[in-house]
């Protein structure tokens, strides 16, 4: 049973393939936002699933985000998150982002729990409408 309290943990190493040039959201080499933003989810979803019912997985819904500090190539960047609320599918959580220096980010990220196969049903039904 998922409880507020659960702590999840992810890290990644600051290269080329992940700053604001290579992906689009701004002009330099320092760790883009949305690099940020996709660890923090990693966190978030790592940290729960294996407390989820066989056959369902959590999506993200939403995300608070303020990336405060840059993150030159190089450093690896840690994201320590928090359950802190369960209100039935919904799960809240707060994370932060470090790098070797101090804190780059922090967040309120939104996930809910869906079955697997009736989500992925409903995306793929999109491919057949007309």
């Amino acid at each position: 049973m998922l409880e507020p309290g659960i702590q999840g943990h992810a890290a990644l190493r600051v290269t080329t393939e992940n700053t604001a040039r290579a992906l689009g959201s701004g002009e330099l080499d320092v760790l883009a936002t949305p690099a940020v933003a996709a660890l923090i989810e990693k966190a978030c979803w790592k940290s729960v699933a294996g407390e989820l019912d066989m056959g369902t997985g959590t999506v993200g819904t939403s995300l608070s985000l303020v990336h405060t500090a840059p993150t030159p190539i190089g450093m690896v960047v840690r994201c320590d998150c928090e359950l802190t609320a369960v209100a039935d599918r919904r799960l809240t959580f707060t994370a932060r982002v470090y790098d070797d220096v101090s804190e780059v980010a922090h967040a309120t990220h939104e996930r809910y729990i869906v079955d697997n196969d009736r989500f992925t049903h409903k995306a793929s039904a999109k491919l057949n409408a007309d």
